[in-house]
């Protein structure tokens, strides 16, 4: 069984070095990456070239942002299974690929698979400051807006090419609105793994501030209305009543 890590990247020099490495020491002996450049300026390609012998797929193009260039990826990818591994971010273990094929081994009706999340603090890989377990996710708390770790969801290939890709009419939450169309209008098959999948350095597009919560709950809601599903403010801003405990559950 293929799987395809695609990893999207801007003038990430300093990080994607990080994230390429930790691909490379994954046990899994089928593994396709894809990595996808919009045009980067900073020093990323010599990063980039430095490992080019272990990337399968590559393109260096401007795109129109990263869900654009996260559906040039999973276009250019052949795996069964398609995951995704931001430039900043990095795989928890050597194991991970390996327990995530294990799953789908194992249920061959499973459409998706997806695990748990680390926060870090930058410039302190030791340091997690909030933990995002999956385990807490049914599909009936996505009008609350709650979502599997996204940077943990493997799914099938065949999944994007039913029901489509992610929506570039979304700045900030298109990974909410496809994982609302796959869990709530195509009902996939999902399995939670009780494994931190990935460590994400904080300060992403998601996770910098007041802007960027009030940005990201208005696509959110735009999200639920093109997908003819119920949802309302009071909902989304109440989940993150729920949310302060991630800090002070701080998972190894």
């Amino acid at each position: 069984m293929k799987i395809s890590v695609i990893t999207v990247v801007y003038n990430r020099a300093n990080t994607i070095e990080k994230a390429i490495q930790s691909v490379i020491a994954q046990d899994y002996h089928d593994i396709e990456y894809v990595v996808v450049d919009g045009g980067s300026t900073d020093g990323t390609l010599t990063v980039i070239n430095n490992y080019i012998d272990h990337i399968h797929q590559y393109i260096s193009d401007k795109d129109d942002g990263m869900y654009d260039a996260l559906n040039k990826g999973i276009k250019l990818a052949t795996g069964d299974i398609i995951g995704v591994l931001h430039a900043d971010d990095w795989f928890a273990s050597h194991h991970i690929i390996s327990k995530i094929a294990k799953e789908f081994e194992q249920n061959h009706q499973l459409d998706a698979v997806y695990g748990d999340i680390a926060f870090i603090k930058e410039n302190d890989p030791n340091k997690v400051v909030r933990y995002y377990s999956s385990s807490v996710f049914k599909p009936a708390l996505l009008t609350w807006g709650f979502i599997p770790a996204h940077p943990t969801f493997f799914c099938k290939r065949k999944c994007f090419e039913k029901f489509g890709y992610y929506k570039t009419d979304f700045d900030i939450a298109a990974d909410y609105e496809l994982l609302l169309r796959f869990f709530k209008v195509h009902n996939i098959q999902a399995k939670y793994l009780p494994v931190r999948v990935t460590n994400m350095n904080l300060g992403g597009k998601s996770t910098s501030g007041i802007r960027s919560t009030v940005k990201i709950n208005q696509e959110i809601l735009k999200a639920c209305r093109q997908n003819n599903i119920r949802s309302n403010y009071l909902k989304l801003y109440a989940r993150y009543f729920f949310k302060i405990k991630e800090y002070f559950s701080k998972k190894i």
